[in-house]
């Protein structure tokens, strides 16, 4: 496992909207290891590919101790809204009041190509919008009814 690099929002590749998955492979689990190994060292909750430099349609999400890989999602349903502030390991300037679902559900593929869903309420809810928005260019801060600008250290 290695620790990527994570690309910041003033690259423009962050706002490119990503590429569907179709090798499940070694390569495909090394990424998504790398991807986990990331997330984790800069404190994340969630990690779309586009932040390590890879155009493809994959993020993985890490909420109480239950980690999700997801490949090439569809959100299938999304019910209620709720305005919660969130950040972003591309962002690392401000946070922002989003509007999200208070409910949704996303429907994807694991490592071994195998379908799942899964749905998710309030924090997953809102984890699982913020990395599916990445994989359309889409980041907190397009979105954002509020930006609340981080102190400088």
């Amino acid at each position: 496992m290695a620790i990527r690099k994570i690309v910041p929002d003033s690259d423009p590749l962050i706002h490119k909207v990503s590429k569907p998955v179709n090798v499940f492979d070694e390569n495909l689990w090394q990424l998504l290891d790398d991807m986990k190994e990331t997330m984790q060292k800069n404190d994340g909750a969630g990690l779309a590919a586009v932040q390590v430099g890879v155009l493809k349609r994959i993020f993985i999400v890490e909420i109480n101790n239950a980690f999700f890989e997801c490949i090439n999602p569809q959100i299938v349903s999304s019910v209620g809204e709720q305005e919660q502030e969130e950040g972003c390991l591309s962002v690392t300037y401000c946070t922002g009041i989003v509007k999200r679902p208070n409910t949704i559900t996303v429907k994807a593929f694991d490592r071994h190509a195998n379908e799942f869903s899964i749905t998710g309420t309030d924090y997953l809810a809102i984890a699982l919008s913020h990395e599916y928005d990445h994989l359309d260019g889409i980041l907190f801060t397009d979105k954002a009814v509020e930006i609340i600008k981080k102190e400088q250290i």
